[in-house]
């Protein structure tokens, strides 16, 4: 490299293969010793970061969180709560119906945000749900609480995997999600394992939908089997005891709250507990659902050697644990638990939004009837198979 007379132009020989390329930089030395424009992008950090991030991502980010926060607002009136409508399923349903009409035209603009909150947020939203559990509700509903809820899952999404891959036919991951909806804690569980399983928009969506409607259901079938199981004493007549039950087989949290409330108050106690124990059992859940996927992708790899076999470790799940230990420790004041619930809240309300805007009516239509059949058989095992858990376990 030379320099021409006024220090402003650089020669610049390469020599390889026997041959010599020059060419000509406008350069001055001085420039030459400043580091590269994406050097020194690196060096600003976040401060040079996040300005060229922001203006992509918030257009995206304002449409999920006002869709967020309408759902949140509507899940609070009486029409829907009574029902076990959350703010999680209000939000994607509300997502849906904008992704299938006015969202299109502003997708160009608001999709980075979007798929930042159906991703990003949705690991984050995850973490802050332990928040909402402590280690001292596994104590308050004993070991046969645990011991049920730990069969109730096992068995019901180990039903899912058999009855929806090698019966129905279905795609191994939509029968994973219904199975993690309908075992777990519902749209949450279907949410968490969605990053594990890297699924589709449409597969989540008719996952969640399951839950909604076998969900709502359920609602007003389990005060009846209350008042048939006084006469017929299947399970203890205790309040408590049929609380358990209501809490280990049902899907979501909002609709456990529902169900029992209308049982009673001691009833609505003990189906808080065991359900929120059932939640916990979501971070193992996903560990081993993360193993079980890499290994069959391995398999899978003998005969397509593009397939991958890595192991993807869901971090957010290790996180979750080591926050509801911490939670476990009483060291935050109340209050504040209280805004970080309600941050949660509105973080996977934002992931559900996203979802349903990703979400098109044909992909759920070409789904078929498969996905419900599939999801209706896992209910009448989670009303039957359930109460025969619990009946087993109450005697042993």
């Amino acid at each position: 490299m030379r320099f021409d007379s006024a220090g402003r132009r650089a020669t610049v020989a390469c020599i390889g293969a026997g041959t010599v390329l020059r060419t000509e930089i406008v350069m001055t030395p001085t420039e030459l010793l400043k580091p590269p424009v994406t050097a020194r992008r690196h060096a600003g950090g976040l401060s040079g970061l996040l300005p060229g991030l922001l203006p992509g991502l918030l257009p995206g980010l304002l449409l999920s969180a006002a869709i967020a926060i309408t759902a949140i607002e509507l899940g609070k009136l009486a029409l829907f709560a009574d029902h076990g409508m959350s703010a999680l399923t209000l939000a994607i349903l509300i997502g849906i119906i904008l992704g299938n009409s006015v969202y299109p035209r502003v997708a160009a603009v608001s999709a980075t945000g979007v798929q930042f909150s159906k991703q990003n947020l949705l690991r984050l939203g995850i973490i802050l749900y332990g928040f909402r559990l402590t280690m001292q509700q596994i104590g308050e509903v004993g070991v046969a609480g645990v011991v049920i809820d730990a069969l109730v899952l096992c068995s019901t999404f180990g039903l899912a995997l058999f009855l929806g891959v090698k019966v129905l036919r279905l795609e191994r991951d939509t029968a994973i999600l219904i199975g993690a909806g309908s075992s777990i804690c519902g749209a949450a569980a279907v949410l968490a394992t969605e990053p594990v399983l890297q699924a589709r928009s449409d597969q989540v969506t008719v996952a969640v939908s399951t839950v909604v409607v076998f969900g709502t259901l359920a609602i007003f079938l389990y005060p009846l089997l209350f008042q048939l199981n006084l006469h017929w004493q299947v399970l203890d007549v205790a309040p408590a005891t049929f609380g358990i039950y209501i809490g280990s087989t049902l899907h979501e949290v909002a609709q456990v709250v529902a169900a029992a409330r209308s049982v009673g108050e001691e009833a609505a106690n003990s189906a808080v507990i065991a359900k929120l124990v059932r939640v916990m059992m979501l971070a193992p859940f996903l560990i081993a659902l993360s193993a079980y996927v890499a290994r069959s992708r391995r398999s899978a790899s003998t005969n397509t050697p593009a397939a991958s076999g890595r192991l993807a470790v869901p971090w957010f799940a290790f996180i979750f644990i080591v926050v509801v230990g911490f939670n476990s420790l009483a060291l935050l004041p109340p209050a504040l638990v209280g805004v970080l619930i309600d941050i949660d809240t509105v973080l996977l309300a934002m992931a559900m939004a996203a979802l349903g805007l990703g979400t098109r009516w044909s992909a759920i239509r070409q789904a078929g009837t498969r996905p419900l059949l599939l999801a209706a058989l896992l209910f009448v095992w989670l009303v039957g198979g359930g109460a025969l858990i619990n009946r087993v376990v109450m005697q042993c």
